[in-house]
């Protein structure tokens, strides 16, 4: 089972189907639980995947015990803190390529392949791990599972927009480099690399324990 800073895969199941239980700030609970996932694990797909499997599963949890009539606002809610939290992810990811790159040591091409193909496919392994649960869900909440799946599919979601984001900017920084870097027919089966999983994750750290900052300075300074 895996383990998120001492907290299980049960322990962080619960965690997310407490938050939908409470009623209140879900988006930013979820948000702040994925991110405290993320920077505790291995940065990679298979535990950004194994991540949001877990969060969803007790988001669908907490919402089949939820009051009537409020399922379908809490399941978009916690979908946007688990968008919101994978946008900040790629954004470290992106940050982790620069900081590679600014070292001006060797860089392996095959390494950042690994990278950048992974980044890519952080939207995609996201919203099909959604839909994987929902295909598991209860009655009430699979469909609004399937909903938030529905629209993120057609009008996209913070994540696949910040990895556009990424994608652009760090092709035009490598297009200024030896490097000879094509995506083409690449393959990422949860590795990024081990350097970049390292930077990245420490990147993600410093991201979450602002955002976590700035919360509080929210709450005391309404």
């Amino acid at each position: 089972m895996a383990e998120s800073g001492g907290q299980s895969d049960e322990d962080l199941r619960k965690a997310a189907s407490d938050s939908i239980r409470h009623g209140e700030e879900v988006r930013e609970r979820v948000r702040e639980l994925v991110l405290n996932a993320l920077t505790s694990r291995r940065f990679d797909r298979e535990a950004i995947r194994e991540t949001v499997r877990t969060v969803t599963e007790g988001v669908s949890l907490g919402a089949e015990g939820s009051r009537a009539g409020g399922t379908r606002h809490a399941v978009a809610e916690a979908f946007r803190g688990m968008d919101q939290a994978l946008a900040k992810s790629v954004e470290a990811g992106q940050e982790a390529i620069r900081r590679i790159l600014d070292t001006g040591r060797d860089v392996s091409e095959h390494e950042l392949q690994q990278a950048l193909a992974g980044l890519q496919k952080v939207e995609e392994d996201f919203v099909a791990t959604v839909s994987q649960v929902a295909e598991t869900a209860g009655e009430r909440v699979a469909p609004e599972l399937r909903e938030v799946v529905g629209k993120a599919t057609r009008a996209g979601t913070d994540t696949g927009r910040q990895v556009v984001a990424a994608m652009t900017e760090l092709t035009r920084t490598l297009a200024g480099t030896s490097l000879k870097v094509t995506l083409a027919g690449i393959e990422v089966a949860g590795e990024f690399g081990v350097r970049f999983a390292q930077i990245a994750g420490g990147v993600l750290s410093g991201m979450a324990a602002a955002l976590d900052k700035s919360s509080a300075d929210t709450k005391k300074n309404p």
